[in-house]
């Protein structure tokens, strides 16, 4: 009422009160990403499986299948709705990084009715079992960077803070891994997690899957081994991307991981304070240090990429909300 007063003290009626519609129209579109509460509005109603690759050549065989794309831009990252093996998803790129998995994953949640998240990329190989191109899908993923940075009290010797012992797990040097502090909208008080376990339902669709043929060749390069899928075991994750062979042993024999990757554990523990099940599919690219020439991730990346897709898309096929 006041923006139409003070219009109609210089122009004629008609045309001023077209003037006030117009403007109001135009903030009403400015205001219409936020609820009255200031929280971000949903762009869909539709349930969705939140489907995440890190990065984009992770990414690219799963948009190629999937149908009826629409695209939503927050914030610089492209949100692709659609459908995906008969199931309705959103296909985004986390980022790589725990603190862009972390954000994009919430921000998915935020703004699109997730009932699941998976996620599909390459990793790290730490279990001597395993070989590159193999599809790892773990029970449970950690944080393994979460670390205390040990005072060195005499050469080659640490000490940990007396408020923190019985916190920290075995070192590698000064590096003492500790659990995550988290919370959810269950229970608001903050506890100490370090696994961040995947949906057990899920894992048992992805113990049931059928022979996947999994790829061994691209661009005319080609592993030795046939690739394999192994379901269960742990994970880890962390904000290093690792080339380390005593590192990577030291990773094995602490937490008994398959693999370990960049982004994960971050999206178990957004899933965990949302209250939102997940699972990842993550394929071995490089052996983490392990191997006996330079670091094999640009050699076998679109392999590894491929074969975790592939796990990915007879997941989605066989799996029944």
């Amino acid at each position: 009422m006041h923006v139409l007063f003070c219009l109609r003290r210089f122009f004629p009626s008609w045309l001023a009160a077209f003037l006030s519609a117009g403007l109001l129209a135009f903030s009403l579109v400015g205001c219409a990403t936020r609820a009255a509460s200031g929280t971000p509005l949903r762009l869909d109603e539709t349930p969705r499986i939140a489907v995440m690759s890190a990065f984009e050549p992770e990414l690219t065989l799963l948009l190629n299948r999937l149908q009826t794309p629409v695209r939503h831009q927050i914030h610089g990252i492209d949100f692709t709705t659609g459908t995906l093996q008969g199931k309705p998803v959103v296909l985004f790129l986390s980022g790589i990084s725990m603190v862009n998995a972390s954000m994009s994953t919430q921000m998915a949640l935020d703004r699109f009715k997730v009932t699941h998240i998976v996620f599909s990329g390459i990793a790290g190989g730490v279990n001597p079992a395993l070989h590159i191109g193999d599809v790892s899908v773990p029970a449970q993923w950690g944080q393994y960077l979460e670390v205390l940075m040990a005072r060195e009290t005499a050469p080659g010797q640490f000490s940990v803070p007396e408020r923190m012992i019985g916190q920290t797990l075995p070192p590698f040097g000064m590096l003492y891994p500790r659990p995550v502090e988290t919370r959810t909208a269950a229970n608001p008080a903050p506890t100490r997690k370090f696994w961040f376990e995947v949906d057990p339902k899920m894992l048992e669709v992805a113990r049931g899957l059928g022979n996947i043929e999994l790829g061994a060749c691209n661009a005319g390069v080609c592993l030795t081994n046939k690739p394999q899928l192994m379901v269960g075991g742990n994970g880890v994750s962390g904000q290093a991307f690792v080339d380390n062979a005593a590192f990577r042993e030291y990773t094995f024999k602490t937490f008994q991981s398959n693999v370990l990757d960049m982004e994960t554990a971050a999206v178990g523990m957004v899933a965990y304070s949302n209250g939102v099940p997940y699972i990842a599919f993550r394929s071995l690219s490089d052996l983490a240090g392990g191997g006996k020439e330079a670091n094999e991730m640009e050699t076998f990346m679109h392999i590894a990429a491929d074969n975790s897709a592939k796990v990915l898309l007879a997941f989605l096929s066989a799996w029944k909300p």
